[in-house]
């Protein structure tokens, strides 16, 4: 984004400054006392889950809006705070049969800060794997002497006698009613909303496990057979070993899941946790949370902003490489922006605090990644549809192997064998892997991408910016620097060029003009002394005259010379060259005679050739899209191997490519600067500005590129293809798992191959799927990593 914008004499495109501006969104008249709140929720495990509380929120008075996310356990609920208070809403979930850990209160009207959030966050989740420990080491202590005895089959003296019988009653009966009575409860939530998910599969398949195995061993004689002595077979080591399974795989969920936001609390941590505040001359050391605009902290040397604010006394080097991405630190003085969670470096400074909380930079970053991911790509959607049907989908064809085994054989040992496929049919679906599959994925894919500072507004913009085949670029400050540079020096016979440059420079010093600060910057670069003018006069638009070191300096058009009668023509052939190249060229004359030229131009940063290039190696069709001349703009697109060229064009004409190349069927990226090119921006598959990392609202664009300039862009397609990929390979394994291993555990391949599968082994397979899915997703984060 840019702000206050600027004219060469050229009629070059406009070039804009890099102050940082805040962008509101738009306004609209309806949703004006919305507000968004995200709760943490807990108690969720499936696809289920989220779709019942998502209803119960939306069903709620005053509720505008309500997104849930599996993998983050976030509710992000829009909402009018008149109709719907906050206690509504926390009510609206315990009634769906979830929870909602305390945090730390907002003040009103106040966003919860990041670190709050964090905080809050990292609570809930160490609670939950707290309680997860705790249910499995019982459930594990328990199986194992279950498991021993049940599938000792008579090698254990006692263990098929009735005292055997009874102590696997007893040991089943802790495991399933202990460890295992938080998914009887999440099953009865789920009934009374008249819904089903994975808890109501694993409740019903122990369940019917524990009966019927608890029915054999209390009234046996209802069982045939029973009278000539024979034991009907009991399945208490299944009902145990299904427990402790499914709890391992919640355990081990629960620690893939802190490595999922692990870019947010990277983040996080780069904001200080207390500040030196001044009171008149007292120092007083107090958290950073409690920091209030017109605060004055003092910062030493070697430690980071606590917030935003100004530089009021003391002069340093500050480190912004963490959200800016340059490496070299930034010179701070008096009246200097600094920006918290950046490194002090060199000396004192004290900081008069202009933001704190949730309205820092910092704080803005933090929630647009946390935003992006608890967001949805459209491909979920077919994971969406699918869970939506599959529990009552399994508990059909769980009812129906029952009913086949049964009536192929009416025995006893054809009533165990039913309840046994009955009970493996149920624990072996999996909707955790389907639901799991895109939000697991997209919540690394846009955490990597913050750490490599591509930040993607979401699942959808993410999905769209994976099948880009078309990138329009804008030229001015998004190729090019965004500002003019000297660009050549042309000094005559009698005059040395580095002379020519130090009288320009000089003479210049007293002007404001951006032309003229590049020709003073590219003389201090050169370290040539600079002498203070005399008698400095400009002639808008023609050029300027001032005396330095008792010479006069005409700098300006040839015309502008002429009149002087100071002929140009020896210079004419060579400007007129550079022009061509994109160059604005100067003459100058010193005490009325020809010294030289000089020329300026926005130059293409040294990283856009490779940014391009790598685009061509993606498959990308790449295209300039400027209001700049057209020779200009074919100068520039020349030196970096862009083909294609839109020049001279308005913004609406922008939006009219944009639109033009749509209607040919191709995906197109804009990449702008977010301010001019709105209009393109939003009318193109994904909007991707090219920001400093202070420039957090970024309004129009779907993708913001953080550091890294033009360089981050073929960072942020690779990534974006490299995630859709990874959800897909999920999407993929989690339904061949279900699709294969359902008929697998029905007995349907009984007959043909002799396969069957235990329920103790289907427990296991179900829990290692869902796994395998984070996993799978967590290999997102070696992307961009050397080897």
């Amino acid at each position: 984004m840019r702000g206050a914008a600027l004219r060469l004499p050229v009629d070059s495109e406009v070039i804009m400054s890099t102050a940082s501006v805040s962008v509101p969104a738009p306004p609209d008249t309806e949703d004006a006392a919305a507000r968004r709140v995200d709760l943490p929720v807990e108690g969720m495990t499936c696809a289920a889950c989220v779709r019942r509380v998502e209803r119960a929120l939306l069903a709620t008075g005053g509720v505008r809006d309500a997104k849930v996310n599996l993998v983050t356990r976030t509710a992000t609920i829009t909402f009018d705070p008149a109709a719907a208070p906050a206690d509504a809403l926390v009510a609206a979930i315990e009634r769906a049969g979830y929870s909602v850990p305390e945090r730390p209160a907002a003040p009103a009207g106040a966003a919860v800060a990041p670190a709050g959030r964090a905080d809050a966050a990292e609570e809930s989740l160490d609670r939950e794997r707290r309680a997860l420990w705790r249910d499995f080491l019982v459930a594990l202590a328990l199986s194992v002497p279950l498991l021993v005895l049940g599938m000792s089959h008579g090698r254990i003296p006692g263990a098929d006698s009735a005292g055997g019988r009874l102590l696997q009653l007893a040991l089943a009966t802790a495991v399933v009613f202990g460890p295992g009575r938080r998914f009887f409860r999440l099953a009865w939530a789920a009934l009374r909303h008249r819904a089903a998910d994975m808890n109501t599969l694993v409740a019903l398949g122990t369940g019917a496990a524990w009966v019927y195995s608890a029915i054999a061993v209390v009234a046996p004689q209802l069982f045939p057979h029973a009278g000539h002595g024979a034991q009907p077979h009991v399945y208490f080591e299944a009902a145990g070993a299904i427990i402790t399974f499914v709890l391992l795989g919640k355990l081990l969920e629960t620690r893939a899941r802190k490595r999922l936001t692990d870019a947010v609390r990277g983040l996080v941590a780069l904001q200080p946790r207390t500040a030196r505040r001044l009171r008149g001359d007292l120092e007083e050391e107090i958290p950073a949370a409690e920091l209030a605009p017109g605060d004055l902290v003092r910062v030493r040397p070697g430690e980071r902003m606590p917030s935003d604010g100004e530089v009021v006394s003391g002069a340093s080097a500050v480190d912004e490489s963490v959200l800016t991405g340059e490496g070299l630190p930034v010179d701070k003085g008096a009246g200097a922006p600094v920006v918290g969670g950046t490194l002090n470096q060199s000396g004192q400074l004290t900081v008069r605090i202009t933001r704190t909380g949730a309205d820092t930079a910092l704080a803005r970053i933090v929630e647009a990644v946390e935003q992006a991911q608890g967001s949805k790509a459209p491909i979920a959607r077919l994971a969406d549809t699918v869970s939506g049907v599959f529990v009552p989908v399994v508990l059909g064809i769980a009812a129906v192997a029952f009913v086949a085994w049964l009536v192929a054989d009416p025995t006893a040992a054809g009533l165990a064998a039913a309840v046994e496929r009955f009970v493996a049919v149920l624990v072996i679906a999996c909707p955790c892997a389907l639901g799991l599959a895109t939000p697991a994925a997209v919540a690394v894919g846009t955490g990597r991408g913050a750490e490599l500072g591509v930040l993607v507004k979401g699942g959808t913009a993410l999905e769209a910016a994976s099948r880009v085949d078309t990138v329009l670029l804008d030229k001015t400050g998004t190729l090019t620097a965004g500002r003019p540079q000297l660009a050549a020096v042309k000094a005559l016979a009698g005059i040395a060029e580095d002379e020519l440059l130090r009288l320009v420079g000089s003479a210049e010093l007293g002007s404001e003009h951006p032309v003229a600060k590049a020709l003073v910057e590219g003389a201090r670069a050169r370290g040539l002394p600079l002498s203070a003018p005399e008698g400095f006069r400009a002639d808008a638009g023609r050029g300027v005259v001032a005396r330095v070191d008792g010479r006069e300096v005409r700098i300006g058009t040839a015309r502008y010379l002429a009149e002087l009668g100071i002929d140009a023509a020896p210079l004419e052939e060579l400007a007129q060259g550079l022009a061509a190249q994109g160059n604005t060229p100067s003459f100058v004359a010193v005490e009325g005679w020809l010294a030289g030229l000089v020329a300026v131009a926005d130059l293409p940063t040294p990283e856009a050739a490779e940014a391009v290039a790598a685009l061509r190696r993606l498959g990308v069709r790449v295209a300039m899209v400027t209001g700049d001349r057209e020779a200009t703009a074919r100068a520039v697109a020349r030196q970096l191997g862009i083909d294609e060229v839109f020049a001279e064009v308005r913004p609406e004409d922008k939006a009219r490519i944009v639109r033009e190349e749509r209607e040919r069927g191709r995906i197109v990226a804009m990449v702008g600067d977010g301010i001019n090119d709105a209009p393109a921006l939003a009318g193109a598959h994904v909007g991707i500005a090219v920001a400093s990392g202070t420039d957090i609202a970024v309004a129009a664009a779907d993708v913001a590129l953080l550091r890294g300039g033009i360089a981050a862009l073929p960072t942020a397609l690779g990534l974006s293809r490299a995630t859709l990929r990874t959800i897909r390979r999920n999407l993929f394994w989690a339904f061949v798992y279900n699709v294969v291993g359902i008929p697998i555990a029905a007995g349907a391949l009984y007959p043909l191959t002799g396969w069957l599968l235990s329920p103790v082994l289907a427990s296991a397979a179900m829990s290692l799927s869902s796994v395998s899915v984070l996993l799978s997703s967590l290999r997102l984060r070696r992307f961009g990593k050397a080897g």
